[in-house]
């Protein structure tokens, strides 16, 4: 198929979504999952006539919960996986299982389960279980060893393992192929459980109508089997060290910009390669989402270099990359790519060139629009029809709580814009969810906490910072039929 016709793989129908990572679904744990809750709120997203239900990345996360900094650019959080589902096939019986904290003892719930599974599987599941295997095998094999390594070695970053396995000697890799052959098993059963699991969801969504929303940091995590495996594709040596980390420049998030400190890509090995690294990552994808977002898009034009030594960002260099290569290669190589360009922060005129070539969809945030300047891109009377419009997103306040805090905002602009003089935190935080319906973009999306009207102790992430993020949760008892009825009202008016 040409590519000028895959461009237009992406449903541009007019329509709205709701964004919500599934650990913030409700449950009686101290996270979501995408058990019984997560259909509970793909039917309340079809009661109530939303389209799309967007998500931050599904992967296995470190300590910090971080999903933009994972294990694995493939793998499903096990911590995601539904206990339910295994109780109601019989694999698991919590009964027999000390609680402690959450996460421990869903781990040993799903140890349990594997252990049942692979001592009284019947031909289907071993079925199953082998097909998945081998059409996995490309990322599964060396993931199922990386977290057995992991275990192994309590925990500890591959860069500090033994030399013989942080080089992957052959010999020492065939040994712990042996040695480790429990435990690869059972991260392989985690993996065939998690993927199972969502295709069934994904199956329910489209019988109600809700295509799935996911999220592709452009970045992978230095500790994470993709860099273990595949080191060639990224900026470092033998031993994991790395001269620049990636990064982005001050912005409005942080005066001294944002040190992510993950590894660069080797453009040129990666080019060298035909890009296979990145077709196996957007395959998986694939499975898993109807769309997905590529965040920090801007990153396939430039990267921000940061000096591995410094303390902040402020010091980087943009340094341009093959993106567009890259891109033309995915169209090549899919049938259907339906991408949308995180296009937030520092955007040039080549990332937007870039973006346009590829008829990619940008982003625009009515948080970020009402400084005063009426020509503010953010600004509904500034949209296009191919963008996709937030009120806020996972990185913003609530907006309840933006509109709380005049600093925010031109109040006297604001005001005029949405023609109320209104002094209420609600109502205002009401307008901006009645400009998204009401925007030319094509998809409308609103965090789960704006239709709750949730002031800013529900904000999801604050960037550059660590601590209490990625833990909020709702639940049913919040929900505001009032604000549902009338944004469900608005998706009526403006034909969404």
């Amino acid at each position: 198929m040409p590519i000028k016709t895959q461009l237009n793989a992406l449903n541009r129908t007019r329509r709205a979504g709701v964004l919500l990572h599934p650990t913030s679904l409700p449950g009686p744990m101290s996270s979501g999952d995408i058990g019984h809750q997560a259909y509970r709120f793909i039917e309340f997203l079809h009661k109530y006539g939303f389209k799309v239900w967007q998500m931050l990345p599904l992967g296995p996360t470190h300590s910090d919960k971080s999903p933009y900094q994972c294990l694995s650019a493939h793998a499903g959080n096990p911590l995601l996986i539904s206990l339910d589902w295994l109780e109601d096939k019989g694999w698991l019986d919590k009964t027999v299982i000390h609680k402690d904290d959450d996460d421990t003892y869903r781990l040993a719930c799903l140890r349990q389960a594997a252990d049942t599974f692979y001592t009284s599987i019947n031909d289907f599941w071993k079925g199953s279980i082998a097909k998945f295997s081998q059409q996995n095998a490309s990322w599964l094999d060396d993931y199922s060893l990386f977290m057995s390594f992991k275990q192994k070695y309590d925990g500890l970053p591959w860069y500090e393992w033994p030399d013989e396995i942080r080089h992957r000697d052959a010999e020492a890799i065939e040994d712990a192929k042996i040695s480790l052959e429990e435990q690869i098993k059972y991260m392989r059963f985690e993996q065939f459980v998690f993927f199972t699991q969502w295709h069934e969801i994904r199956e329910y969504a489209k019988k109600h109508q809700v295509e799935l929303f996911g999220d592709m940091p452009i970045f992978v995590a230095r500790d994470s089997c993709d860099v273990w495996a595949q080191r060639d594709n990224f900026l470092m040596d033998a031993d994991g060290e790395m001269e620049f980390i990636s990064g982005v420049p001050p912005d409005a998030f942080s005066d001294t910009g944002q040190r992510w400190g993950n590894p660069l890509y080797d453009w040129d090995y990666m080019q060298s390669t035909q890009f296979n690294w990145w077709k196996d990552r957007f395959s998986t994808q694939l499975e898993l989402f109807d769309i997905i977002r590529i965040d920090h898009f801007r990153g396939l034009q430039a990267c921000w270099q940061i000096p591995q030594e410094d303390k902040t960002a402020i010091n980087g260099q943009w340094v341009e990359v093959p993106g567009r290569e890259m891109l033309e290669a995915l169209y090549e190589s899919f049938k259907e790519l339906p991408l949308i360009a995180e296009d937030l922060g520092v955007i040039t005129e080549p990332v937007i060139e870039l973006k346009n070539h590829f008829k990619l969809p940008g982003m625009k945030v009515l948080q970020f629009a009402f400084d005063g300047n009426n020509a503010n891109p953010h600004l509904p009377h500034r949209h296009q029809p191919d963008d996709v419009v937030y009120t806020g997103t996972h990185d913003n306040d609530t907006s309840f709580g933006w509109a709380g805090d005049k600093l925010n905002y031109n109040k006297l602009y604001f005001n005029e814009y949405v023609n109320s003089n209104s002094e209420s935190a609600e109502d205002r935080a009401y307008s901006l969810i009645r400009l998204s319906m009401a925007s030319v973009s094509f998809l409308s999306v609103m965090p789960m906490q704006d239709l709750l009207m949730l002031d800013s102790s529900a904000r999801m992430n604050v960037p550059g910072t660590v601590g209490a993020n990625w833990e909020w949760r709702f639940k049913w008892s919040q929900l505001r039929t009032d604000v549902l009825d009338k944004t469900t009202h608005l998706m009526s008016i403006y034909q969404r």
